[in-house]
């Protein structure tokens, strides 16, 4: 018999979204034990209409931001399993079941599944997030084809809090999500702590799920543009060794240079520059030094990380980010 889940559902405004979520999770073949969707002060109707059905609603009165909300959520989890689920996931009916089953059979920390485009289905939104050098992170397979290349089970570092399932004693053990980060890449942070303490999960292909992907404000939205920009120094300043000037200089101008160049060609050149100078203002308050054993660990996971991230843009076809990236360092 699978244990019992919790699913936490962060959701700020996007009642349709979040109804058809909740409808889905309903008709899993391995059903939740029970529901969390808590809610950053909608002005939609969600939470009202979330708890007409059997779901617990945790109103945070307002947006704190998607770190906060689920570490609301993990907080008032009953289960020994909790599954984090953005509003616009759809999973398919057996999603829980195998996720629960890789996870178990593997003795792993957490498993994620592959995710589809919900606007086109034959492509991949994400499977599983890798990190540069630069503390620039790629979500594997994102616009690519769906295919072999991403049907393949693996141990993985660092879980898409997308959706994904994860033991809530891991939570014990490593901490909740940092709530310095907002939103964006605080599940990268989360991963690595994880990873540094020999933490690792499972990636488990056959668990599909669809994404609408930004539904919030968008992609290249001028506020989602500065919170990246932001954490990816904060990255830097959580978890690089203190030589990494030294070490990785190059390599984090050039990815984070090249970081602004995308956002100049999406029009949001000034939320970046907003994003890194608030970065660089709170690099000292954010800063942690890792022990020194964390720290070889680190420096081989960047490494591994990066020459896996090279491995499959290579095969799937270079984005000109990580051509550029490449080339360059």
């Amino acid at each position: 018999m699978n244990a019992p889940v919790s699913v936490v559902a962060p959701n700020w405004n996007r009642r349709p979204l979040l109804l058809r979520l909740l409808k889905h999770l309903e008709v899993q073949s391995t059903p939740p034990e029970e529901v969390i969707v808590v809610d950053a002060g909608s002005e939609d109707g969600s939470a009202e209409a979330a708890e007409r059905g059997r779901v617990r609603v945790l109103r945070m009165g307002g947006n704190p931001g998607f770190a906060a909300l689920v570490n609301a959520g993990i907080r008032a989890a009953r289960c020994p399993w909790v599954a984090i689920v953005n509003n616009d996931v759809t999973p398919q009916q057996d999603w829980l079941e195998r996720l629960l089953e890789a996870a178990e059979k593997e003795g792993a920390w957490f498993a994620c599944g592959l995710l589809l485009e919900e606007s086109r289905p034959d492509q991949v939104d994400g499977a599983f997030d890798l990190i540069s050098r630069a503390a620039c992170v790629w979500r594997a397979g994102n616009g690519r084809a769906d295919g072999p290349l991403w049907r393949q089970p693996r141990r993985v570092h660092l879980p898409p809090l997308t959706a994904t399932l994860l033991r809530k004693q891991l939570f014990d053990k490593v901490g909740l999500l940092d709530e310095h980060f907002e939103s964006y890449l605080e599940d990268v942070d989360f991963g690595l702590r994880c990873a540094l303490r020999g933490l690792n999960g499972i990636y488990a292909p056959h668990a599909l799920a669809y994404h609408v992907g930004s539904a919030t404000l968008g992609r290249w939205h001028p506020e989602t543009v500065r919170r990246i920009s932001r954490n990816q120094v904060f990255l830097l300043a959580r978890h690089w060794p203190l030589s990494w000037f030294r070490r990785y200089g190059w390599a984090v101008l050039v990815g984070q240079a090249l970081w602004g160049v995308l956002a100049l060609r999406h029009g949001a050149a000034w939320a970046w520059l907003a994003g890194k100078w608030e970065g660089i203002r709170r690099y000292r308050s954010v800063r942690r030094t890792l022990p020194a054993p964390q720290t070889e660990r680190l420096i081989r996971l960047l490494e591994e990380s990066e020459s896996e991230l090279f491995r499959l843009q290579q095969q799937a076809g270079f984005d000109w980010y990580w051509r550029l990236y490449f080339s360059l360092t």
